[in-house]
This record gives C-alpha cells, sequence and structure tokens, in this order.
C-alpha cells in the first residue's frame, strides 16, 4: 500500500517430511497464513523454489496446481465453511464433485467412509445447521480426507470450538497423522501445538525458532 512493499514471508527455507505433525505459530502478520496458502497452492512465491511431493510449485500452469490442491492438499478451516442448507454426507463429496473421478456410487461410497472415520456415521443427513460446532468441524475434516490427501492443512481448527471438543478434534489430528497424513496446523494455542511433534515460530515473515515438542 502506498508503494511500500511487505514482504509476508522472507529467507524462509524449511523442509516438512512426510508424516510430520507441525504447528506454525507467530503473532499477527508474522506469515503463518501465507505459508498455508504457499503450501497448499493457493498463492505462489515471487521469489525462491516450493516443492511438494516431488512438485515445484513456483513454476506450474493454473490447471496443475489446481489438479495438485484438489489431489494432495486437505484443507480445514476455523469457521468449516461448509454449504449451510446441505447434509453433511453431500458437504463431504463436493472434493470428489470436482475432481470428476469417481463414479457417482464411488462419491458416495467414499463419503460415507469419511463420515465413519470422523464418527459421524449417524448424522449424514443431517445439515450444518443441525449440528454442533464440533460435528461441523468433524464434517469439515471428512471433506478434507474426501480425495484421499497425503497432507491436511488446518487453519487454526479448534478456534471457534470449546475446550473438550477441542481435544476431541485434536485426537482426530493425531489418528490421521498416526495413519500417515502430514498434518500441518496454523494456531495460535499451546494446547494445539503440544500435541504436534515440531512448532515453527514466525515474526516478521521469518521463521525464529523451530522445535520438536517430543510428540510422536
Amino acid at each position: 500500500m502506498g508503494g511500500e512493499v511487505i514482504h509476508a514471508l522472507r529467507d524462509v527455507s524449511l523442509q516438512i517430511n512426510t508424516g510430520e505433525c507441525v504447528a506454525v505459530m507467530g503473532p499477527s502478520g508474522s506469515g503463518k497464513s501465507t505459508l498455508m496458502n504457499l503450501i497448499g497452492a493457493l498463492d505462489v512465491p515471487t521469489r525462491g523454489d516450493l516443492v511438494v511431493g516431488g512438485l515445484n510449485l513456483s513454476h506450474q500452469e493454473s490447471d496443475t496446481l489446481a489438479g495438485f490442491r484438489n489431489h494432495t492438499i486437505g484443507f480445514v478451516f476455523q469457521q468449516f465453511n461448509l454449504l449451510p442448507r446441505t447434509s453433511a454426507l453431500e458437504n463431504v463429496k463436493l472434493p470428489l464433485f470436482y475432481s470428476r473421478e469417481p463414479e457417482p456410487d464411488d462419491a458416495n461410497a467414499r463419503a460415507i467412509e469419511c463420515l465413519e472415520l470422523v464418527g459421524l456415521s449417524d448424522r449424514m443427513d443431517h445439515d450444518p445447521t443441525q449440528l454442533s460446532g464440533g460435528q461441523q468441524q468433524r464434517v469439515a475434516i471428512a471433506r478434507a480426507l474426501a480425495n484421499k490427501p497425503s497432507v491436511i492443512l488446518a487453519d487454526e481448527p479448534t478456534g471457534a470450538l470449546d475446550t473438550k471438543t477441542s481435544v476431541e478434534i485434536l485426537d482426530l489430528f493425531r489418528k490421521l497423522n498416526d495413519s500417515g497424513i502430514t498434518v500441518i496446523v496454523v494456531t495460535h494455542d499451546p494446547e494445539v501445538a503440544a500435541v504436534t511433534n515440531r512448532n515453527l515460530l514466525f515474526r516478521d515473515g521469518r521463521i525464529v525458532d523451530d522445535l520438536g515438542t517430543g510428540h510422536g
């Protein structure tokens, strides 16, 4: 703004290994969300290389990036971002519709499988207004799992939840991580960070600390 260049991230060099569970922490404006947007191919870096699963995201066409997002990344947001007048089952099937690969019966079976995985097999026909906050977040996680991603990106996934529900959601993330999925969580909450096995601390667009927590 006003001709001033703001570097959301600068001189950031890191490697996140397959199967890690990582918390990205730092004050507002430190670069956390920008990092997530880059890893999820929602944005591209102005300089440097960004390689996820062998694909250099810095030099790809938009169609390639869209395919990468759909097949490699599962997104989970603080506000759930569910379609309000659509059942849990239909919400979870949405990414499968965009991938255009599974047959309708296969998409239905996959969505049911994902809802069972997050413990919502008895809520498939409920729309979000009939679900608690924790149940809505479980639907959002099931939706993120629909295309069998290798990486889950979660932005403040417990920010809108009470303490007990947050613990349940964090336990679910741990189980997903134990199954081999790489989990990267943006959070302000030390309790969320405590269940991961690595904490990245950002400040002013730089990594100022990279700590193993001893978990995992």
